[in-house]
């Protein structure tokens, strides 16, 4: 597993927790990079996103990561 998703907490048995749909893309950058979802606005909402790609966040930093190589 990419060490990017293992800065995500995890829950006691070991899931890694997925964001609360309020995280603004803006504090996604912090933890993913720069360049992660830049096609959005830093002050919009991880649910809008989602919403709009039909992904969740897992798939969303899979596909950043591929496109970074």
């Amino acid at each position: 597993m990419s060490s990017e998703l293992d800065h995500r907490h995890r829950d006691l048995d070991g899931r890694i927790e997925e964001k609360k749909g309020n995280t603004l893309v803006g504090s996604l950058r912090k933890i993913y990079g720069a360049d992660f979802l830049s096609d959005w606005r830093s002050d919009a909402k991880l649910a809008t996103v989602r919403q709009e790609s039909d992904m969740s966040l897992t798939e969303m930093v899979r596909q950043h990561q591929r496109g970074k190589k």
